[in-house]
């Protein structure tokens, strides 16, 4: 036995223990060896290794986000990305392309398809080829449609014990819930009416990962995205996965083990791959996904759309910089994965602690006005809070909270791109950001759904020309695409670099990155980023960012350099700069 299988059986029985501790664990652990094929092949990964550097960005995107007649979505998706971003991303988050009932795509009928509609796996595989894949692992639930559940009501396996069962009188009270729906549903089955439990939607039926083969069977699952190109697993809604009535059902230990096994499979199969956990929940409670460096590679970074969003409105950066203080350095081997926009919407629950319940109420306020909608969550006591903003982000860039619509709408969303790129993590790009595509309103009514305000389908043509025109898509994705073009090539800009927040008031945002003597690979680098985030023009006083490593900066966004002793730095409206001491370039 070699010391990789040796590792490998270790630490798979110190995470059976605590999922199974009632079973044969050495038995259920070769099974698993056998489903992932680590019997033939296994590495031995290596601790502490980052899987990324400053040139990787990534894209999310829908499968079917842009159409051409005649022509599968996935083949469309795959030309446009070869010709408008080739060289500039480095991988493409497809949202789930499996067959599905609702939700777009999250309730999942079969979890190794291809929905038809949108192509073949031939269509994932040369994605796969071309760029960095990340897919979804929806792991906490499955469609009411699935065969697995039409099994558990027609009391056949697989799938009979496959779903969690619940007594409708228990006490439910603090269970944790995104949703307002009842959390049971009746069912009837062979065996006469059962309740099953749904977190999300009574068509997204949660799985009962107290049966053992519910885990062999997503470990199946995990092998065969291995085998199709897939790179970065994203473990959807992982947080709700282990349910024990009488607690919160959140982030329970053995939710915790479950990733940490997914790992140690996942990393002994392909050292180069990387989880990353979806757990749209308060900071420190996100942050526990990372585990000792042995769970999540990635974890979102959920608090920043909600922060970065209420500074460009409230031209106010306390909220941010507070936050960004109290961030901790992600060890190396992890690291925090940055965006602005997605699929959903604006998550409120991260800024639970961070923003006041006033500056949430406005911040609400001013995104309806701005055509946004509001998703809400069930409280305990009956009571409902909001859950997330949906919206589009180029609209909720529309209005500030001082001047209403001023003008400075591609302003403020250029700005807040450039901070995202600028601080610790790995950028990604949501397609209907980086064309700034606004509110689909249509599509709400159409669907009845408010997230779908923010997943509108471009038709290739009518985007090519959008794009190709005098309009605010090409000058978004033209100006867009220059940053993230500048981003890739700074050392500093690395994932893991050093970062520390700069104290410059409340209208300016600063922060300063700098190379670590771990990547030894690079030259070194300090750069200082700074960001106006108000309407009003603001001179930064030089002296306050003591620039003392040489007297002559270069701004590697316009070329003009900057002296040290010079008295103050200007910067329009939602102007910024990006900083770097001479003789770096």
């Amino acid at each position: 036995m070699s010391s990789a299988d040796d590792h490998l059986r270790q630490r798979l029985a110190a995470h059976l223990n605590v999922l199974y501790p009632e079973l044969d664990r050495v038995t259920l652990a070769e099974e698993i060896i056998a489903l992932m094929a680590l019997d033939q092949r296994c590495f031995m990964p290596e601790a502490h290794k980052n899987l990324w550097d400053e040139s990787d960005v990534l894209l999310i995107t829908y499968g079917d986000s842009i159409l051409r007649d005649g022509e599968f979505p996935l083949h469309t998706l795959h030309d446009f990305l070869r010709r408008e971003l080739k060289g500039l991303i480095t991988g493409v988050h497809i949202l789930p392309f499996y067959p599905w009932s609702s939700d777009d795509g999250f309730a999942v009928i079969n979890y190794v398809e291809v929905n038809a509609a949108l192509g073949e796996w031939q269509d994932i595989n040369a994605i796969a080829r071309d760029f960095d894949l990340m897919a979804d692992l929806v792991i906490n639930h499955c469609s009411a449609r699935s065969q697995w559940f039409e099994n558990f009501k027609q009391r056949k396996h697989p799938g009979m014990d496959y779903f969690v069962e619940a007594d409708p009188e228990g006490d439910y009270s603090e269970v944790v819930r995104p949703r307002t729906s009842p959390l049971l549903a009746e069912v009837q089955t062979l065996d006469g009416k059962r309740h099953v439990w749904c977190t999300f939607s009574h068509d997204q039926v949660d799985l009962n990962f107290e049966n053992p083969q519910v885990l062999l069977e997503f470990i199946r699952i995990v092998r065969h995205y291995l085998d199709q190109g897939v790179k970065i697993f994203r473990l959807d809604a992982v947080a709700f996965l282990w349910k024990i009535p009488g607690t919160s059902c959140l982030n329970l230990e053995q939710t915790h083990e479950a990733v940490r096994l997914l790992r140690t499979v996942i990393e002994h199969a392909a050292p180069d791959a990387i989880i990353i956990t979806e757990t749209n929940i308060p900071l420190r409670e996100n942050l526990a996904y990372f585990g000792n460096a042995n769970e999540a590679h990635l974890v979102y970074n959920f608090s920043l759309p909600p922060l970065l969003l209420n500074t460009m409105v409230s031209g106010d950066c306390r909220a941010l910089k507070s936050w960004m203080m109290g961030m901790p350095a992600a060890q190396d081997g992890t690291t925090y994965f940055n965006f602005i926009a997605s699929h959903d919407g604006i998550g409120l629950r991260p800024a639970e602690g961070l923003l006041s319940d006033n500056e949430v109420g406005e911040l609400v306020e001013l995104m309806q006005e701005s055509g946004g909608r509001v998703s809400w969550r069930a409280l305990g006591n009956g009571e409902s809070r909001p859950y997330e903003i949906n919206i589009s982000l180029f609209d909720a860039m529309r209005r500030s909270m001082a001047g209403g619509e001023d003008g400075y709408q591609e302003a403020r969303f250029i700005c807040a791109h450039a901070l995202m790129l600028a601080i610790q993590g790995l950028p990604a790009f949501y397609i209907h950001s980086l064309l700034a595509t606004e509110n689909d309103n249509n599509r709400v009514e159409h669907t009845g759904h408010n997230r779908a305000v923010n997943r509108h389908q471009w038709d290739v043509d009518n985007l090519e020309r959008a794009l190709s025109g005098d309009t605010h898509h090409a000058r978004m994705f033209k100006e867009l695409k220059t940053l993230i073009e500048l981003r890739t090539k700074q050392p500093a800009f690395h994932p893991n670099a050093s970062q520390y927040p700069l104290h410059i008031g409340d209208e300016v945002f600063g922060v300063r990155r700098e190379t670590r003597s771990k990547e030894s690979s690079h030259r070194h680098q300090s750069l200082v980023a700074l960001y106006n985030v108000t309407s009003q023009p603001q001179a930064v006083p030089l002296a306050e960012l003591n620039l003392d490593d040489c007297l002559r900066w270069t701004d590697l966004l316009s070329g003009a350099d900057v002296v040290g002793d010079a008295g103050a730095l200007r910067l329009p409206p939602y102007g910024f700069c990006w900083l770097q001491a001479e003789g770096q370039r």
